[in-house]
């Protein structure tokens, strides 16, 4: 077996996922960047106000893509705190992105429709990194992430259960016996 294939072999999951990430990603540019402009250019809404009402449209769309698509083999710990998170994590972004347009328009003083576009996209880019890394590590959970605390909505330290003597006690994330389903 070739060393690619034995490399596409190792890390295919994460390739495909990156893969369906960037789809939606991308789907979620083309809302994001048509309602901003319309908004923006058509109408001389303000770029921030634009930008931020593109973006909670496209956030809709991508938690239900994300959660269905991208992340369906991770386990799901509660839609609504999923959902709160999700939101959570792409307003960080959306504060990424608004820095980047505001130092364009606001700072640097060009406001055509092209620097516009251009710091959307930059910014965008910078965001996306964070979210990928924010969804993998607190909103789509491993399914052998520990147990959801109720209280946080954050994974429970499992060390922090053996202390206490919890670690018997069923998880939050499931009533007690029922059968996780998995697969694609």
């Amino acid at each position: 077996m070739s060393f690619v294939s034995r490399l596409y072999r190792r890390f295919a999951h994460l390739i495909h996922e990156l893969a369906a990430f960037g789809t939606i990603g991308a789907l979620n540019f083309v809302i994001t960047i048509g309602i901003s402009d319309i908004l923006h250019l058509g109408f001389g809404v303000g770029p921030l106000t634009s930008f931020g009402v593109g973006t909670v449209v496209a956030t809709t769309f991508s938690y239900f893509a994300n959660r269905f698509w991208t992340f369906r083999h991770r386990d799901r710990s509660g839609l609504g705190r999923e959902y709160v998170l999700f939101f959570v994590f792409n307003g960080v972004g959306l504060v990424i992105t608004w820095i980047v347009i505001g130092f364009t328009h606001y700072v640097l003083g060009i406001r055509s429709g092209l620097a516009f576009n251009a710091s959307q996209i930059i910014g965008t880019g910078v965001a996306t990194l964070f979210r990928y890394w924010a969804y993998k590590k607190w909103v789509f959970l491993p399914p052998t992430a520990p147990p959801v605390d109720p209280h946080t909505g954050l994974p429970e330290n499992p060390d922090e259960d053996t202390a206490r003597g919890d670690a018997a006690l069923p998880s939050p994330r499931m009533p007690a016996g029922q059968a996780v389903k998995r697969g694609r």
